[in-house]
């Protein structure tokens, strides 16, 4: 258990880390995560067949736009300049999976982007085929967005 908290001030408040004194790295954080769908929505995935259209897309753009606005909706993250991003999906049995990697030059690391980015682009997918999933009492008994987590973080003294 650390002896100090490194977002809570002397007086207990919440408070922003400063990274102020530390050097500027290379940073790269990759996160992963999968929506479970029916065989039918899968299908019509693949088929770029959904009634809202093209799903993949749609989510790439979501997921990219949530990794840039990280800052903005996670308390005492720090903004930082994105350098790249890349999306992935793979359509496969029983689920769509999303890889966001996520890279930067600056003083702190960017998992929260990743991970935004993941959980935004699987909530993107799940609104496109919403529809798709529901059963006739308007439950979605197999929709799940589940196991997203951190895969990959590095971090390389910038030049």
């Amino acid at each position: 258990m650390p002896d100090e908290f490194t977002h809570v001030d002397e007086d207990g408040d919440a408070q922003m880390v400063d990274v102020g004194q530390k050097a500027d790295s290379q940073r790269r954080a990759v996160a992963r995560g999968e929506i479970r769908l029916s065989e039918s929505t899968l299908d019509a995935i693949a088929a770029d067949d959904v009634e809202k259209g093209d799903v993949l897309t749609t989510a790439r753009i979501g997921a990219i736009q949530a990794v840039k606005h990280t800052w903005e909706t996670i308390p005492m993250c720090h903004q930082i300049p994105i350098t790249n991003v890349e999306t992935g999906f793979e359509v496969g049995k029983g689920c769509v999976e999303l890889t966001v990697a996520v890279e930067t030059v600056g003083k702190t690391g960017c998992e929260m982007e990743a991970l935004e980015g993941v959980t935004t682009g699987l909530n993107v997918v799940w609104d496109m085929v919403k529809a798709n999933e529901k059963d006739e009492d308007g439950e979605y008994p197999t929709a799940a967005i589940e196991d997203v987590r951190v895969v990959e973080k590095s971090v390389e003294r910038a030049e």
